[in-house]
């Protein structure tokens, strides 16, 4: 991982991304509250959103996915495709498709916009610290789409045969959404075991974090909706 973003205060640096002023102001505010996040920047759309990633280098990128000129989905593309930065993209309970497609494109994470400042705060540490946030209550109704639209394949993907059981088990868990924690309270193993089997997870089977591991699961068929 690299260090971009952390500056000399150790603050995590942020971009804000929403096409309504106030938006941006209350996230501003909100992220500004926390000694440990610096807002650097605001952006109107998307393509504001891209120039200023390039020349700010945020170490996390926070942005609404509906947006004028260029959408949050077109914009993270560009921006996952082009810099370190993470994008933790913004939505509201009637873009599910977008939350799937920003998921795909490598967002480390997604939020309903109405959150808690204190949980918008968490999110942001959590993503910056190489951490995937999946909100449970988005996560559960994206699982139900995977069962529409993911037809399983009938054989699994070459990589999953590098995984040893106990990984198997630990990424059928990542794909239920659970977090570090929940999966050592499971599995009955300390939280630093926990995470390090994810990340041995990740590594196998070249994913950028536990997001893509939920797609990668649900995609290949290693995981089937309703089976958890």
């Amino acid at each position: 991982m690299s260090g971009h973003g952390d500056g000399a205060s150790g603050a995590v640096t942020v971009l804000v991304v929403d096409d309504q002023r106030l938006v941006r102001t209350g996230f501003r505010v909100i992220l500004g509250s926390d000694p440990g996040i610096r807002v650097v920047g605001e952006a109107g759309d998307g393509r504001d959103a891209i120039e200023l990633t390039r020349t700010l280098a945020p170490a996390v990128v926070l942005m609404d996915i509906r947006m004028p000129n260029m959408d949050g989905l077109a914009s993270a593309r560009v921006i996952l495709g082009e810099t370190n930065s993470r994008v933790l993209m913004l939505t509201t309970f009637d873009s599910d498709e977008y939350v799937y497609a920003a998921l795909r494109a490598g967002a480390s994470g997604f939020l309903l916009k109405d959150v808690p400042g204190e949980q918008l705060i968490a999110a942001v540490h959590s993503v910056a610290a190489g951490d995937a946030l999946i909100d449970p209550s988005i996560t559960r109704r994206l699982i139900e789409r995977f069962a529409i639209a993911v037809r399983p394949r009938t054989e699994e993907p070459a990589q999953l045969a590098t995984l040893t059981q106990r990984e198997r088990e630990v990424l059928r868990l990542v794909a239920e959404g659970l977090s570090n924690a929940e999966i050592a309270d499971r599995l009955v193993v300390e939280e630093s075991t926990a995470k390090s089997h994810v990340a041995r997870i990740l590594m196998k089977l070249a994913l950028r974090d536990r997001v893509q591991a939920v797609v990668f699961s649900y995609e290949c068929g290693f995981v089937v909706p309703g089976s958890a």
